[in-house]
This record gives structure tokens, sequence and C-alpha cells, in this order.
């Protein structure tokens, strides 16, 4: 019997080849009728025999394009309208309330690799080679729906051979919007500013583009510097075995200390440098391709200034055809010159002035780069989305391997995460949640189309740390442009509590102005809530958030924290007892301050183990000590990330940070020459005493208990004056805190008996103490939940807020009933 079927595909189904899987698997059941992009998805009218409709309509659900992700499919019976074939049509035009998904930008597929190195084809070594399986995406969108005249790529009218492959069904590059060859697309350009060119060279010829692809890899075998232009904005590029070069690209771009990622060919050349283990080796291949932090191996050989002193490396492989080109030519000559045993490396770090946003804008990069790069690799192709690369690693919690994500950016945002919160109501209005002020993202929060479902959180790429006119612009860029391309005008707001916050007062002076409901989210709350979010937890749980800084509902800096916390409210159950801060951010800049103001409110200042880091500190500890004694520009906080740093400054491992969070990271990598076998009972220890505090305040921002640190500072003193060495001391303090938490969760279960504990924050970032820390609970009997598609530290700040808000709305709705 013949029917008819209406089927929309709601999902990841435009941009990924969905029309021409469409087609062809119409063709294999012998349907008629035709399919078309629309902003609410793939719409397909379907006629043919039952059984063949059933067996299209599974297809569609369980083998789309590797790059597609279906999230609906909903059908209708309908009547036969008597088609002859089936068609595909140019997309549909007309509003919709809910607009379709974007793909993220894919990296170059093994299809177009093999073109692109083949002399006998066509687009041979073209830098731009693409099909509908992989190239730009979300980085060259105007609007959508995705069709070549939303996108950059209007710039660039297709010859006939290329518009041939586009409106064939059947051909790899049908609908593909990138689709472009030598003679109608984008070429690269190419300026010696260490010659002073100024005016681009252009590779619109293979012989053209191939001598300047020459002259990079020239420059950067002489130890020089390329800005080469990327997907979402250009990299700084230079050999990563030249230490030489290594230094200038730290002089030249204020980047001391901080460790350079790198791009090699492959997996095979990864692990000449670096452990790869099949999930790490998953990471780097999949289409994304991010940044994977990997362990070195001991008998690895780094050029100095690398990733010094650091036991990990962020290594990725190339993602674009000109990635692909400029490693491929640079191997080829380095082998040359050094022999097969070489291994090319290229550094690939974000091409930015000192905390600014990636460059994107060729003209720009020509005046932002002058005085850092000696040329400019760029294109004709405009980036329309500013994107950073992703950076993740593999940790291992308990017996179970997990991705934890450092930065979210390429290759994974704008796809959104559910929003799981109870009884999800359609009626809501869109959300937007600003975020925190450092690595900071926003949240655009649309509700559900139904009752059954979970409404979508679009969770920004990494922008940055909102605070300077730069980063501010490229938060707000960033924000128009999801609400243009979603379509979604934000009918209520979420923000951090910080009164000083950029993102805030944004907040509140767009609730003000627009009459819009506002709810204001403490910063820890929303770090445990973005962790409920995501796995899907209405709480209660022990929410415990270790953090270097977070505005407080005392008005104080708060990052030790352990909350009775659901979706919508927390209690304040335990903190790190406050310790002064003697500058501020000073302290944050100068670890040895940090070191001062622990020394003194745990009196230990004349302890002979803490006579080096008060000497280095010279006459700065008068001023210290004045200002602490006077209340002068000294807050006051439980922040772990700070104790951390007090540590480190205090053994000697990093008293000069050139970038955020170097001195725990240092401390943690001290450990390395410490061996596993170490036991438990070496743990320094925290002690937990009663806060004096709630005799005369029933506030929630005042806490039941209090931890107490000093025991553990201490007893690492005592052991600087004994002479214990460096590993060993950082062992035992990493320890300490392993042991807090579990006792912070054993104290919230026996007084409330809540066992699932949730765990997020900057310093879940250290591998040693998640890693330590989640069989430790597990082992106690507790179910332990983390972020799990968004970093641990500020980047999940906005999904959290939206978490609290969409709650809370929820909250205010049952309550008007």
């Amino acid at each position: 019997m013949v029917e008819a079927l209406d089927i929309q595909v709601k999902g990841i189904v435009q941009g990924v080849g969905f029309r021409p899987f469409v087609y062809r698997l119409a063709k294999k059941y012998q349907l008629n009728g035709w399919v078309l992009n629309a902003v609410e998805g793939v719409f397909i009218h379907a006629e043919g025999e039952a059984n063949l409709l059933d067996k299209f309509v599974t297809e569609l659900h369980m083998n789309p394009p590797s790059a597609a992700k279906v999230k609906e499919i909903d059908l209708k019976e309908v009547p036969l309208e008597g088609f002859g074939s089936f068609d595909i049509r140019f997309s549909d035009d007309h509003d919709a309330q809910q607009t379709t998904l974007v793909s993220p930008d894919l990296a170059t597929c093994d299809d177009c690799l093999d073109e692109l190195f083949n002399p006998e084809d066509r687009r041979y070594r073209y830098p731009f080679i693409n099909c509908t399986n992989c190239g730009p995406r979300f980085t060259i969108i105007g609007s959508l729906p995705y069709d070549r005249p939303a996108t950059s790529m209007k710039d660039f009218p297709m010859c006939p051979r290329c518009a041939a492959e586009y409106v064939d069904p059947l051909d790899r590059r049908f609908h593909a919007q990138p689709d472009a060859c030598w003679d109608c697309g984008p070429h690269i350009s190419w300026v010696n500013l260490a010659q002073g060119q100024q005016k681009p060279q252009w590779g619109n010829t293979r012989e053209a583009s191939d001598a300047i692809f020459a002259e990079a890899v020239k420059l950067l075998l002489d130890g020089g510097i390329v800005a080469v232009k990327g997907l979402g904005g250009f990299h700084l590029v230079c050999d990563a075995s030249n230490p030489d070069a290594l230094a200038k690209l730290r002089q030249r771009k204020r980047r001391q200390g901080k460790a350079f990622a790198v791009m090699v060919a492959g997996t095979a050349d990864a692990r000449r440098a670096c452990h790869v283990d099949k999930a790490e080796q998953g990471a780097l291949e999949s289409t994304k391709r991010p940044i994977v932090l990997l362990r070195k191996r001991a008998e690895a050989q780094f050029a100095a200034g690398l990733a010094d002193n650091l036991p990990e490396l962020g290594v990725m492989l190339p993602c674009t055809p000109v990635q692909h080109l400029l490693l491929h030519d640079f191997a080829e000559a380095l082998r040359a010159q050094q022999g097969d045993s070489a291994l090319p490396m290229l550094v690939m770090t974000s091409g930015n002035l000192h905390n600014e946003p990636i460059v994107t804008d060729d003209d720009q990069a020509l005046v932002k780069f002058a005085g850092i790069a000696d040329a400019v690799l760029g294109n004709d192709r405009r980036i329309l989305s500013r994107y950073d690369d992703s950076v993740l690693r593999v940790v291992r919690v308990g017996d179970e391997q997990a991705i934890q994500f450092v930065r979210r950016a390429r290759g994974f945002a704008p796809l959104p995460i559910a929003l799981d919160c109870p009884e999800a109501q359609p009626k809501q209005e869109t959300l937007l949640a600003t975020g925190s002020e450092q690595k900071a993202t926003f949240a655009l929060v649309r509700a559900a189309a139904a009752d059954d479902q979970r409404p979508d959180a679009f969770v920004s790429q990494h922008i940055g740390d909102v605070e300077n006119a730069e980063t501010y612009d490229a938060w707000l860029e960033a924000e128009e442009r999801y609400r243009q391309l979603f379509q979604e005008t934000p009918r209520r707001l979420a923000c951090d509590a910080h009164p000083e916050y950029l993102a805030s007062k944004w907040a509140r002076e767009q609730a003000q102005r627009n009459n819009l409901p506002l709810t204001e989210v403490q910063h820890h709350h929303a770090h445990i809530a973005s962790v409920l979010g995501e796995n899907g937890l209405f709480g209660p749980v022990c929410g415990i958030a270790f953090d270097g800084t977070g505005y407080g509902a005392d008005g104080r800096v708060w990052g030790g924290e352990v909350l009775l916390a659901n979706q919508q409210a927390y209690e304040r159950f335990a903190n790190f007892a406050y310790v002064p801060m003697p500058g501020g951010a000073a302290a944050v800049r100068n670890p040895l301050r940090m070191a001062y103001g622990v020394l003194y409110e745990f009196d230990l200042l004349e302890h002979p183990g803490a006579a080096d880091a008060l000497l280095a500190l010279g006459d700065q500890t008068e001023v210290c000590d004045l200002m602490i004694e006077r209340g002068l520009n000294t807050p006051y906080t439980s922040s772990v990330g700070r104790l951390f740093d007090a540590a480190s400054a205090l053994l000697g491992v990093c008293r000069q940070p050139s970038y955020d969070g170097q001195p725990a990271i240092e401390l943690e990598a001290a450990m390395g020459a410490v061996p596993e076998g170490l036991p438990a009972t070496d743990a320094y220890h925290i002690d937990v005493v009663k806060n004096t505090a709630t005799e005369t305040s029933t506030a929630l921002d005042t806490s039941v208990l209090l931890f107490d640190a000093a025991p553990a500072f201490k007893a690492l003193l005592d052991d600087i004056a004994s002479g214990v060495p460096v590993a060993t001391i950082a062992r035992r303090f990493h320890d300490a805190f392993v042991s807090a938490i579990v006792m912070a969760a054993q104290l919230v279960q026996s007084l409330y008996g809540i066992t699932t504990v949730a765990l997020s924050g900057g310093v879940f970032l250290n591998r040693y103490l998640l890693e330590h820390a989640v069989p430790a609970l597990q082992g106690n009997g507790f179910t332990v939940a983390l972020n799990r598609d968004l970093p641990p530290s500020d980047g999940c700040i906005s999904y959290g807020q939206a978490v609290v808000a969409w709650a809370a709305r929820q909250t205010d709705e049952t309550a008007g009933k």
C-alpha cells in the first residue's frame, strides 16, 4: 500500500551532507517526494510502499552521516500528492520559533586529503579543499539556513565544474557550501613583515601557492615566526624544536612560562613524544581536532622553552588543508636537513596579543602582529565567528576514563548541552546567562518545543578574560551573533553576583533598560549547578567547589566551599578558614604575598621553614604586615587555589608567575619524582573545627564548619626545615586535600544522609587531585558527579547560572499557580 509522510528531522542536520544522504536513501527504497533545509531542520515529503517508508525512517535515525546528530524525527501521515521522482529542493525561508542546530567546523576528511596530495586531481595542493563531510561551518555562517549566500563563501561564485558538483546529489560535494577550487575559490596570501613588505603576495595558482609555502617553511627552519590564518582565527607558528625560535616567540608575545601547544602530522608522531592511549588517540583523530594534553615520554627530548617542568604537552593534529600542507612541506624540508629520525613539530599558539582575543582579520593581523610575527600567511575567506582551539585531556576517574575540558571552543561549540531540570516547561522565555569574568562564556537557553523535551543550552565558545575593552568587545560580538543566528531574543537574564564583573554589569543594565527579570547567582553555586544540569541531577548534593576566586555572599572571596545544593538554592555547609590576601590582586600576581598572609594567619612567621620565602619577599614583608594589621586593601579568602599558591611559593616552586594558575600547576608537576607507593599516612592533616560565627549569625553564607589548613602548613614547613625533598612535600600537601574532600563528604552524609558528591572549580583541573579524590570518594560509598561537556573552571559558570535561573523560573511559575 502506497502512503505519504511529512518528516521533520531536528538536530545537527545542515552542512553535514544530510540532504544527499536522504536523496540516496529515497532512491534505495524507491520513494518519491522531496527534501529541503529550513530554519527548523530538514523537511522531507516521502511517498512509497508502507514497509519501505518504515525502513527509510529507521535508517534516517540509525545511520545518519557521521557528522550529523539527529535529535528528533517527527512523522505525520499526509495525503498522497503523486510525485513521480525524489528531488532536493532549495532551502525554505519562512519564519519559525525554533532554529535548527549548526554543525561546528570539521577537520579535513580522508577523501579530501587523498585529493590534496594527488598530483592527478584538479584540487592538488589546493589550500581550501573540502566536501560535504569536512571543512568550515560555524566560523563562516552569517545566518540560517546554512546555504552559500548566507556564508562568507558568497564572495566566491562557483566555476562551472564546482557548480556541477554542487548540484549533483550523488557527488561528495553536493551542496557543500564552502566548495571551491583553484579557479573560483579563496587563495592564500603572504606578507613578509620582516622584509618590510606591505602588499600581499597572492597564491592564486598552484605554482604561486607552493612558492608561498616554500617561503613559509624556509622562514620557520631559519627560526622565524609565521602568523597563519586558521578556521576561527590566526595561530602564531614556529619550529617547536628550535629553542631560539621559542625564546623569540615568548619574548615577542609576552608569554613567559606558559606551555606551548604543538602540531604533529599524525598519532604516530605524537607517540614518539608522548604517551597516547586509545581514548587519547580517539580525541586527537576526531573531526573536532582539539588540543589534547598528553603525558610526555621520559625518554623524549624537548627544546627548552616548549613546556618546561611540566609533565604534559598539548598536542593537536592538522585540521585544515593549509595546516596539512604547511606541516607536510616543513616535515620534508626538516628531514632533508636532519634525516628521517627528525620529529617535525610546529608550535601552534593562539594568534593574539597579550590578554587580547584571537585575531581573525587579515588587515588587522598585519597591524597586530607587527613586531611579533616575521610574516603573515593569510587568505581572502572571511571569518565570521572567532574561535580558539579546544583543549582537553583524558582523565581516569575510578575505573573509567573521561574527557575533561580545559577549554571548549572550536569543534564543540555551539553544540547544545541539554539543560536537565525538573518538569521542563515549554512556555518559559529564552534565557541568557552572562557567565564569569575569567575564561568567559555565555549561555543562550531556549525553551523546549514540547513537554517531554529538555531545553537546549547553547554555551558559547571560550572567549577569554573579560577584563579589557578588546575581550569585552569580543564577548559582545559573540553574544549578538548567537542571538541573530539562533533567532532568539532573551526574555530573562542571569549573571554572577559579583558587583564589578563587566558581563554582570551589562546584564543589570539590560534588565533595567528592558524590564527583564534577572537572577544573580553566587559563583560557586553556579559551579555545582553546572554539574547538576549536565548529569541530570536535581539535588540535594554535597557540592565541593574549589577554585581561585569567586564573590561570596558575605562579600569576601570564596573558593574553598562545601555546599548543600540543589538546582534552585544552596546552603554553605563548610569552607576553608579565611586567610588574608595582602594587596588583593597583587597577592595573586605575587604568591609570596599569599604565603605571607597564610603564615600570618596561622602564626607561622617565626617558623624556620618559612625563612627562605620571607627572605625572598624582602622589604614587602613589612608592607604586607602593615596592610594586614590595618586592613588596607587586604581581602580575606577561603580559596583553595590561593592555598596552593602559598604552598608553591613557600617551596620555591613558583614565586613569579607569568600566567593564571602557574604556581598550582607547577606544584602538581613537582610531584613527578615521588614514587607511587608513598603511604597515604604520610599525607598532611587538615583540621575540621566548628565555625564560631554560627553562634552570632544564622545567614546562609555562614558555614557550620571550617577546614583549618594550619596543621598542613606547619607540617609543610617542618619538612622544609628538615630538608625533605620538594617532590615528597608536594605529594603530602596534595594528599591532605584529597583527605579533606573525603572528610567533607562524610560529614555531610553523617548529618544529612546525602551520598552524591559534585566536584567543580578550577582546582579540579589538577589531574592528581581529581584522579585521587574520585576513587577515594567512591571507595567510601559515594556517587561522584563531574562536569562532562564543560570545563570545571569558569567556562562552566554561564551554564550553571542558566540551570539556577531556569529552575528558579519554574519555582516562580509554580508558586504563582
